[in-house]
């Protein structure tokens, strides 16, 4: 066992750690601000290619950002811990509200390899058509195509951020070759930059990949140290159901007991276990009705 923890640990070590040139935060001419950008997404992409790296968990939690800030454009002021309770905490037949409709959107919009019918599921109001017209709106470079797509939804629709942004993301996905979106752009732009248009809208987004792709390089390191450790632990687990327990955990962002495939009572105990070998955590602070996540 200690072996193969120091082995865990040596690999975690190798995960390449984002350079602090690219994030250095001055002001810099354009052309260099997208250099910036380009090599934060070049570095990026190498860490999602690491088996080590949760890929679902970090989409998860990438989109729990992403949901974040486009409730704080839509002028509401639900943070992340009341986004996790109008989604996890549902009970049938109840509505998440326009909060957790955000959640929802773009947990869904993560949740499968990226494809017309993927954003659909997501953007439900919208139709086959019009996505793709959106998706396609741009032609270039990632960031271009990006920042096309998001101008040319922004402009036939000044109100649909939200879906804006998912189309933006899953354009850059697209032509960066990822198989899923990564939601990047959404955490890393001002509300006053959707308001940008041509060169002003592709430089707003240059600069918010630099600081959101560095996040998200951060994000997949925290991740992957404390996905090795529940793997590490999980052996210890006796409970049945336990192992698809843990996969749940290694997929999503919160987990509420109800949710894991186990009976009430040893759905609790596996939570209060996890925490206890410092394998999960406990999300909401409560007594009661509470979520837990890696």
């Amino acid at each position: 066992m200690t072996y193969a923890r120091h082995k865990l640990s040596d690999n975690l070590e190798t995960l390449p750690r984002m350079p602090s040139w690219v994030t250095s935060g001055r002001t810099e001419p354009p052309e260099d601000v997208a250099f910036l950008s380009g090599a934060a997404l070049g570095h990026l992409h190498l860490v999602l290619g690491r088996g080590e790296v949760p890929q679902a968990l970090l989409r998860e939690r990438l989109a729990l950002l992403a949901a974040e800030a486009c409730v704080a454009f839509s002028g509401r002021s639900e943070r992340a811990g009341e986004l996790r309770d109008a989604v996890h905490l549902l009970r049938p037949g109840d509505l998440p509200g326009p909060a957790g409709d955000t959640y929802l959107a773009w947990r869904r919009a993560v949740e499968r390899p990226v494809s017309i019918k993927a954003l659909g599921r997501a953007l439900p109001t919208l139709e086959p058509g019009q996505i793709a017209a959106w998706l396609d709106a741009g032609k270039g470079a990632p960031v271009t195509r990006a920042a096309m797509a998001l101008e040319a939804v922004l402009r036939e629709a000044p109100r649909a951020e939200e879906a804006a942004l998912i189309l933006a993301d899953a354009a850059l996905a697209q032509t960066l070759g990822w198989d899923h979106v990564v939601p990047l752009l959404a955490a890393g732009l001002k509300r006053a930059d959707l308001r940008k248009q041509g060169v002003d809208l592709k430089l707003a987004c240059h600069r918010a990949l630099v600081s959101s792709a560095a996040e998200a390089v951060r994000l997949s390191t925290d991740l992957a140290r404390r996905a090795a450790h529940l793997k590490a632990v999980a052996p210890k687990l006796r409970a049945k159901g336990a192992g698809d327990a843990v996969e749940m955990f290694l997929t999503c962002d919160a987990v509420a007991p109800s949710a894991l495939p186990l009976p009430d009572r040893a759905a609790r105990r596996l939570c209060d276990r996890l925490v206890d070998l410092g394998a999960v955590r406990e999300l909401t602070g409560r007594d009661t009705f509470r979520l837990y996540g890696v």
